[in-house]
């Protein structure tokens, strides 16, 4: 796998009619500065709006990857950045003066042409890869759709799809070597769809740009040639449709014997470019669609996130501990003798965080409370699990140290036994709810196994304010 980042030598444009839209387009590659990433650019709109590659940009996967920011978007985008990907290019900038990309073949053969035409450059920073440590899953129970990220030290998937269609039947295939294999043996690979989907797009009024050059149509029931030629007169075609043995309109010829399951595969590759990051992983998948694919490159982007948090502010690795003493510190504005969470020792960005609070005789709250028989304060134990959700909350914004947490409520406190010297809190914080600048944490605090205290916390998000002299990363 590369070590460097790199992007494309020169600017390089494809010009053709997308799918859906069947809408004229002209797209055009161009070199990106390091770091940059994949960005898609609307020529076309005022203002010329930019929208990242990223899974928070996804709004729309019914027929294909839509990406959109306000009212900018940009239709199946999947086989566009399965050619970016694929060949290994991590800063690009799309420029697209229409709605679509050029439908091409059905394929991403069109556009890594165009992008080995354009050639490359390597750049002086080296790749972000996102290192799979653990096991990540996505199931989807209804649709039977499984996708499972394990730990490689390299880059492997493996796809499988099962429509019980005589026609397709069961396939599966593995891409283990991008360099070796992406170019001439998935890009080539074309879009593929059920001749019941085909009648049922052209109902809809879409695939205006689809034709038996840029897609396999597999035959899943009869019809008359009378009824195919109704249909291809909705689709505007000038060929005569018809139905052959192999089972695919027109007897249309594989270009693999698994090119369906291929495909699939290629638009995974697009689909996982939404990460936003190269990964080192094996990836296998059953049945995968759109819907799934997306929802699995959100769930290891924000694993990604975390990842990239945890090594701004945890400078030493330890077993067991996401943040030291050291990191909070560096995220929360507490001091001694207010900063009540010791270490975070658990992290999952926007849902839980895990604390922990070593309760010692040497707390100067002890003093006062109370003389001779000791009990650490409620409103303390309160502060403690608030603290713990603020790093929760503070984790989710570009640059926790320019915020400040405010809390605005507190709703359904309970003791439920006293806290004392000699104690270890285990402080759990769950985010509830989140609108705007303002959340709602759910608190647990236990002894062991007891549950000691619990609240539901209401905060506000706030701008730090800086102090004369003072940058917001001091």
């Amino acid at each position: 796998m590369l070590e460097l980042q790199r992007t494309i030598a020169k600017p390089v444009s494809i010009s053709g009619i997308g799918l859906h839209t069947g809408a004229e387009c002209t797209m055009t590659f161009k070199p990106a500065p390091a770091n940059s990433g994949i960005r898609f650019v609307r020529t076309d709109l005022g203002g010329n709006p930019e929208i990242p590659a990223l899974a928070e940009f996804v709004v729309d996967v019914s027929r294909g990857t839509t990406l959109g920011i306000g009212d900018a978007k940009v239709h199946t985008v999947e086989h566009v950045l399965a050619a970016v990907v694929g060949l290994q290019i991590d800063n690009i900038i799309i420029e697209i003066d229409g709605i679509e990309p050029p439908i091409g073949d059905g394929s991403a053969k069109l556009y890594v042409e165009k992008l080995l035409e354009a050639g490359f450059t390597t750049q002086d920073e080296p790749k972000d890869y996102l290192i799979i440590d653990k096991t990540v899953m996505y199931h989807n129970e209804e649709k039977q759709i499984d996708i499972v990220a394990l730990p490689l030290d390299g880059f492997r998937i493996t796809v499988m799809v099962d429509y019980q269609n005589p026609a397709l039947g069961s396939q599966h295939t593995g891409l283990f070597d991008l360099e070796k294999e992406f170019v001439d043996e998935f890009a080539p690979c074309r879009t593929f769809a059920f001749l019941s989907e085909v009648e049922m797009l052209a109902d809809q009024g879409l695939i205006k740009g689809g034709n038996l050059d840029n897609a396999v149509v597999i035959v899943d029931h009869k019809l008359s040639q009378t009824e195919l030629d109704k249909l291809s007169e909705k689709l505007g075609l000038k060929t005569k449709i018809t139905v052959g043995p192999s089972g695919f309109l027109n007897d249309k010829s594989l270009r693999f014997k698994n090119e369906p399951v291929r495909h699939k595969l290629l638009d995974m590759l697009g689909d996982l470019a939404l990460i936003g990051a190269p990964l080192k992983a094996q990836i296998l998948a059953a049945r995968p669609g759109h819907f799934a694919n997306v929802e699995f490159a959100k769930k290891i982007r924000q694993l990604y996130h975390q990842k990239r948090l945890e090594k701004k502010y945890q400078h030493i690795k330890k077993e067991g501990v996401v943040f030291d003493t050291n990191a909070i510190m560096r995220i929360l504005p507490h001091r001694y003798p207010f900063l009540l969470v010791d270490k975070i020792i658990h992290l999952e960005l926007d849902k839980k965080v895990i604390g922990i609070k070593s309760v010692t005789v040497n707390e100067p709250f002890f003093q006062g409370h109370f003389p001779g028989q000791p009990v650490m304060p409620g409103v303390l134990i309160i502060e403690a699990m608030a603290q713990t959700g603020g790093i929760l909350m503070l984790n989710s914004y570009f640059d926790p140290s320019s915020k400040l947490v405010y809390f605005m409520g507190i709703n359904n406190a309970k003791f439920r036994k006293p806290v004392l010297p000699g104690d270890q809190l285990t402080l759990e914080a769950e985010l509830v709810a989140k609108k705007s600048k303002v959340v709602v944490i759910r608190g647990k605090a236990y002894v062991g196994n007891n549950l000691v205290a619990e609240a539901d916390l209401t905060a506000a998000v706030i701008d730090r304010e800086t102090k004369p002299g003072e940058t917001k990363n001091d």
